[in-house]
């Protein structure tokens, strides 16, 4: 008998949206995420080869992702398959620094060191080992519009000077 109370349209503890990320060997990225970025994994299941997992829970903070191996013949692919991602993740934690030192040492690759950017976030952007980027911030001051606009153009104009 199915149970009758009212099923809410968004799960418990998702949000509207939740990035769904596609590796190729799913059970290695889970331990990494475990071990670069502290996520809990909620639970997974496996395609009926026993083998591809079709669909796992992990949440980082207070944020669920899910995770799935590729599965070429629905066309689901990694970025690892497709020459680079499509998307980008971006993560607020307390402390970017060590965050970021983390998730290196657990093989994640450096490519973009963390630094205070003109948006009032100190930030860092990593590529993970199964192809995913990430961007991890945390907020150092609260900009107002008009703030951020100042500092944005300050800070593209530096860039231009350079080339």
């Amino acid at each position: 008998m199915w149970n009758m109370t009212k099923v809410s349209p968004i799960p418990k503890g998702y949000h509207t949206i939740t990035p769904n990320i596609v590796v190729k060997n799913g059970e290695q990225a889970i331990e990494f995420y475990k071990k670069a970025f502290g996520a809990k994994e909620g639970g997974r299941f496996y395609m009926p080869d026993g083998k591809a997992i079709a669909h796992a829970e992990l949440k980082i903070g207070n944020s669920r992702f899910t995770l799935a191996d590729e599965m070429p013949e629905m066309k689901v692919f990694s970025p690892q398959s497709v020459g680079g991602p499509s998307s980008s993740l971006w993560l607020y934690v307390k402390n970017a620094d060590k965050f970021y030192d983390q998730a290196v040492k657990a093989g994640a690759t450096a490519t973009m060191p963390v630094m205070d950017a003109f948006w009032g976030d100190r930030m860092g952007q990593l590529v993970d080992p199964f192809g995913h980027v990430w961007s991890v911030a945390t907020r150092k001051k609260n900009l107002t519009k008009k703030q951020m606009e100042k500092a944005g153009a300050e800070f593209f104009a530096s860039q231009q000077q350079k080339q």
